[in-house]
């Protein structure tokens, strides 16, 4: 059986395919590669078009990870599916305190969800960092409040948590929120792989190599 074998080979043919898919949308060379990377990570060209980003989303993140930004994910597999490699030659890094046993404890005490007790703790190193979220919406509400009554001011938000429970809410409140530049994808769409593609799609549009 003939396939394609090498790993450029198969994303350039991915490309490809989507390409089609995006002629109608009128977007930029920057957001042709950000959505190419969304719909390449979900494997489905219906996401075309349902994913929403302010005019400055993309800007806004290259400058930050160009400028040694960090990144703060609301579980595991957002922080796994990102580049770390590539975002450290940026001078960045990844966290995560979805696990920490602090977080865990502060969660029961308070009666919310860990996610929403990790993105509290973090409150404003949020500042001036990239905030990617793809599963928990009571991480990306807890974001928004953050960022409402706190002033807390991420250089961009990345929110794609996925789900049927308050998943399009979120996403709805942050297209809406009219302070931070935002990623995000209508509906109940989404999840950790599609989050960090578009952290990945922004670092690529950066520096493409793949070392």
């Amino acid at each position: 059986m003939e396939f394609i074998k090498k790993p450029m080979a198969i994303e350039n043919r991915s490309m490809e395919i989507i390409a089609p898919h995006l002629a109608g949308l009128h977007l930029s060379p920057e957001a042709v590669k950000v959505y190419s990377r969304i719909i390449h990570a979900a494997g489905d060209v219906e996401y075309a078009p349902i994913i929403r980003m302010s005019d400055d989303a993309i800007a806004a993140g290259m400058k930050a990870l160009a400028a040694g930004c960090d990144i703060y994910t609301d579980v595991e597999m957002v922080r796994t599916g990102i580049n770390k490699r590539k975002l450290a030659s940026f001078g960045g890094e990844v966290h995560c305190r979805i696990a920490d046993p602090e977080v865990a404890t502060k969660a029961k005490e308070l009666g919310i969800t860990r996610s929403m007790a990790a993105m509290r703790s973090f409150d404003h190193a949020l500042d001036g960092n990239i905030v990617a979220i793809g599963n928990a919406p009571t991480a990306l509400f807890e974001v928004l409040r953050l960022a409402l009554e706190e002033g807390v001011r991420p250089a961009c938000i990345v929110g794609i948590p996925v789900g049927f429970v308050g998943a399009a809410d979120s996403k709805a409140e942050l297209a809406k929120n009219g302070r931070i530049p935002y990623i995000t994808v209508e509906g109940t769409k989404g999840g950790s792989p599609i989050a960090a593609a578009a952290v990945n799609a922004m670092m690529y549009l950066i520096d493409n190599s793949r070392d």
